[in-house]
């Protein structure tokens, strides 16, 4: 709210306009979507349109926005986490990349620049504020990542990494056989795809019991 100054003893009040009432919802770091401008506007396009030409929001998509927060060394784009949640509507998902598993000693050293989004509603590749993210729907994946998940992971997507299949699936038993097993096993069942369990459970079952079998 302004202050018109009208004499020393009697300020006058000038009633904030709407676009800077709506400025007041806003909040540095999160990111909008359209509806949710929408409920404190009442022009939701020209305003967005304003506050994107001002500085105020950047546009990340077809009706997402963000709210830079300011730093020294300019404005910080959007947490991915906070990204995908306004995108998705849900706060249901895992963010990956297979740039994790050059951390777990199975050779692979390529640099992938997307993201992965595993989730319950969308499938496909999005530009969200010049960042790519790949969403793949799943029934089921755990709500933070672990070595056993990555290794899972990674052999699940083996026919989407650039490394040799069958040198990668070497390097990956040598990691499993000393890995945690009861752990890696429950990470198979629940996360891998047929063929990924059958892989670990060949793995890390003792040949005594497979022959047995």
């Amino acid at each position: 709210m302004e202050i018109l100054a009208c004499g020393p003893r009697f300020p006058i009040l000038r009633r904030m306009t709407r676009l800077q009432q709506l400025k007041t919802h806003l909040r540095p770091g999160k990111v909008y979507r359209r509806e949710d401008v929408a409920q404190w506007s009442n022009a939701v396009d020209r305003h967005l349109r304003q506050l994107v030409e001002d500085g105020t929001l950047t546009k990340l998509a077809g009706g997402l926005y963000a709210c830079p927060r300011q730093t020294v060394f300019g404005k910080a784009p959007a947490a991915d986490n906070e990204l995908v949640a306004c995108f998705l509507k849900d706060d249901r998902f895992l963010l990956a990349s297979p740039n994790a598993y050059n951390g777990l000693g199975v050779g692979t050293t390529q640099l992938y620049d997307k993201t992965v989004v595993y989730n319950h509603k969308r499938h496909g590749e999005y530009a969200l504020g010049g960042r790519r993210f790949d969403f793949r729907m799943r029934p089921a994946f755990p709500r933070k990542l672990s070595r056993e998940f990555l290794l899972v992971d990674l052999v699940n997507n083996l026919d989407r990494l650039a490394e040799s299949r069958e040198e990668l699936l070497e390097r990956v038993q040598r990691q499993a056989v000393s890995a945690d097993r009861p752990r890696l096993l429950r990470a198979a069942r629940h996360y891998g795809n047929v063929r990924t369990r059958k892989f670990f459970e060949r793995t890390l079952t003792p040949p005594e019991r497979l022959h047995a079998g």
